[in-house]
């Protein structure tokens, strides 16, 4: 098996944990790219997603023994350097078979996918040698729009009836200004996770594109400036994503990246999981906030896995592929449930990247981060002392000479 994220699958994480199965996981936006490239006729591209993980030093488990020790690691990634930055080789998948489900097909096989739904069916629909269509509709020849076909009739073998009805897994409804609270607060006024979201708030800027993660992150734009204006995109195929739907109102077509029913601002628009990482890698994408489990001094950051439980990095590699372009800002509680330090000298934890995370946002300070320097202190929290900081926080840090308060 080859994915990005198992980790809600109880049934197939416990078969790969005690070596039934054997999983390749690969980052989102590469697995969308592995099989763009084996429709286009490239057998292999570099990515700077990966590196500097267990992804490129070949330390990923791909099969584990009965006893819980691994049997089989993955390979070890060639690298190159373009332009002073090093990318990793990754090969394209050229698939027997590929199963798409479309909105609408012919009967000469050109198949259209209607709002989100497009995520991965483009590429692997052109990346297989044998393509089969569940359309919900098929159509006589001429009936879809030349301009609206997604899929090409070419690179598809046939066309079937679908008879299952669509379901949604996940119906999420647009909150009341009590519930967001709720939500934000846990219940209690000026919680930490209140404290994180409002000051998050403060960094969006007016004609941002952002990509936020699960969580606090996702929060973070109800304390958003009215007169802001952010431009929000989701990794499954969504640039302009909307606020919840109202009750009744759900579409399974529109979802988000965790898959949450969504709608669409005006001027949205909707693309394939191909298009939508490639906007995330080259930098289009201004601003991301994620969680950390834990975040170096240098910008390191490891948020997808924990030791016996390795779920799936999804998309959050690609995101933080690009930190030249991409501003990658972390939202975390200052220490974890036991008390221990989440600002580390070193990752223990699996990375998602290294030298990626520019700011960290903590419920007790604000922290700047350089690369080659490390940590400078900005803003701390009221009633915080930076002596206190300094017992919570692992590495050594800086102070600024404007530091402020919140």
């Amino acid at each position: 098996m080859i994915a990005s994220y198992v980790g809600e699958n109880k049934i197939f994480e416990r078969k790969y944990l005690s070596g039934e199965i054997e999983l390749e996981l690969t980052p989102q936006g590469t697995l969308a790219e592995r099989c763009r490239a084996a429709g286009a006729g490239i057998p292999a591209f570099f990515t700077p997603a990966g590196y500097g993980t267990w992804r490129q030093t070949g330390e990923l488990p791909v099969k584990y023994n009965p006893d819980g020790t691994v049997a089989v690691y993955s390979p070890v990634k060639e690298t190159r350097v373009f332009n002073g930055k090093t990318f990793i080789m990754e090969e394209a998948i050229n698939a027997e078979y590929a199963f798409v489900k479309a909105w609408r097909a012919d009967k000469l096989g050109n198949a259209q996918f209607r709002l989100a739904a497009q995520n991965f069916n483009g590429a692997m629909g052109r990346g297989a040698k044998n393509t089969i269509v569940e359309a919900e509709e098929i159509v006589d020849v001429g009936v879809i729009d030349p301009a609206m076909v997604d899929l090409p009739g070419v690179y598809v073998s046939k066309v079937v009836q679908s008879t299952a009805s669509k379901e949604i897994e996940k119906f999420t409804y647009a909150k009341t200004e009590e519930e967001i609270k709720e939500a934000v607060t846990g219940g209690g006024g000026g919680s930490k996770r209140e404290k994180i979201v409002k000051r998050a708030a403060k960094e969006f800027q007016n004609g941002m594109f952002a990509n936020l993660g699960i969580g606090m992150p996702m929060l973070a734009p109800t304390f958003v400036d009215p007169n802001t204006s952010v431009t929000l995109q989701s990794e499954n195929g969504i640039l302009g994503l909307g606020p919840y739907p109202q009750q009744g109102k759900a579409d399974p077509d529109l979802i988000n990246a965790g898959k949450e029913t969504v709608t669409l601002n005006a001027g949205a628009s909707v693309f394939g999981s191909d298009e939508s990482f490639g906007m995330i890698r080259s930098g289009k994408i201004n601003l991301t906030m994620l969680g950390a489990m834990q975040v170096n001094e240098y910008g390191d950051l490891a948020n997808w896995a924990l030791p016996g439980k390795i779920k799936g990095m999804g998309g959050a590699m690609d995101l933080v592929a690009n930190p030249e372009k991409t501003r990658v800002i972390v939202l975390t509680e200052h220490t974890d449930k036991k008390g221990g330090a989440k600002i580390v000298k070193n990752c223990t934890f699996p990375l998602t990247g290294k030298g990626c995370v520019s700011r960290i946002i903590t419920e007790l300070a604000v922290f700047d981060v350089d690369f080659r320097e490390g940590l400078t202190l900005i803003e701390i929290a009221e009633g915080t002392s930076v002596e206190h900081l300094r017992t919570v926080t692992e590495p050594e840090f800086k102070v600024s000479d404007n530091l402020k308060t919140f």
